[in-house]
């Protein structure tokens, strides 16, 4: 008994979304919009994060925000459904990396939370092994997929955060989604490892460095969900786009959504 209601303080109810990036790389969609309001097969990005988050028990959104900020809060306002929304806004979105943003948010949460980026689509029951403390989700590598990697260990946990040269395409390494769930007490030591990376102005920096290195000295311990790698993408490029929507076709997703809101209620 005592196991399960541990559990259940732990489980994040609050996500924390960074969503303060330019998405330079999606103009033109993205010279007069934030990446998370474009559109995948008529949905935006930030649709379908609200239609998990909602679906899953979610009562809490903090989004930092930047390029785009007021056109983001516009279309979130301050609730949604159940879920109450905050904002922190990067006067520097422009000049500084992930790491910046994820240090702004750090005296807005102080409870279990799940880190999730803006850019990404992914079947919602995905998330349902996130949904504990100290996770990351990971995928094996398909042949668009770059950026970060993690291997694993003897005991099934994370051993090592791979970035740049030190990420390898091979099936000993798997991508990081982007997707990070950690106890309340887990956050408070990043927070604590982020503030020496800011004072020590490396706002360049991805936020994946703090976590490798925490990884390194045993201050971190992660254990990876693996994510099918055929039922979510990370959206940078036209590209992408028009790959996210050959994953997630309008009708399917629709009806998904329907059918899922539906058995619920008949649950209840």
């Amino acid at each position: 008994m005592r196991n399960l209601s541990d559990a259940r303080q732990q489980r994040p109810t609050t996500a924390l979304l960074l969503a303060a990036g330019m998405g330079s790389r999606l103009a033109p969609l993205t010279d007069d919009t934030a990446k998370c309001l474009v559109g995948v097969s008529g949905i935006t990005i930030l649709e379908r994060l609200l239609r998990t988050l909602g679906d899953r028990g979610f009562t809490r959104l903090v989004v930092v925000l930047g390029h785009e900020a007021a056109a983001i809060q516009d279309y979130l306002g301050d609730r949604s459904g159940d879920i109450e929304i905050s904002y922190v806004t990067s006067s520097c979105y422009r000049t500084t990396n992930n790491i910046y943003s994820l240090w702004l948010a750090r005296k807005m949460v102080d409870e279990p939370v799940l880190l999730i980026e803006s850019d990404l689509v992914f079947e919602g029951s995905l998330l349902d092994a996130m949904l504990q403390p100290d996770r990351v989700a990971v995928s094996r590598q398909l042949p668009w997929m770059n950026g970060t990697t993690v291997t694993f260990g003897a005991k099934d946990g994370v051993s090592a955060f791979c970035l740049g040269e030190m990420s390898r395409p091979d099936a000993t390494h798997y991508k990081t989604v982007n997707i990070y769930s950690f106890s309340r007490a887990t956050w408070r030591t990043i927070s604590e490892r982020l503030d020496t990376y800011i004072a020590a102005k490396r706002t360049g920096d991805y936020y994946e460095s703090v976590f490798a290195e925490m990884v390194a000295d045993g201050t971190l311990t992660l254990k990876p969900v693996l994510f099918d790698a055929d039922s979510w993408y990370e959206i940078d490029t036209l590209e992408d786009l028009a790959a996210a929507e050959a994953m997630f076709p309008r009708y399917s997703d629709s009806i998904k959504h329907v059918k899922e809101q539906a058995t619920a209620g008949v649950a209840g």
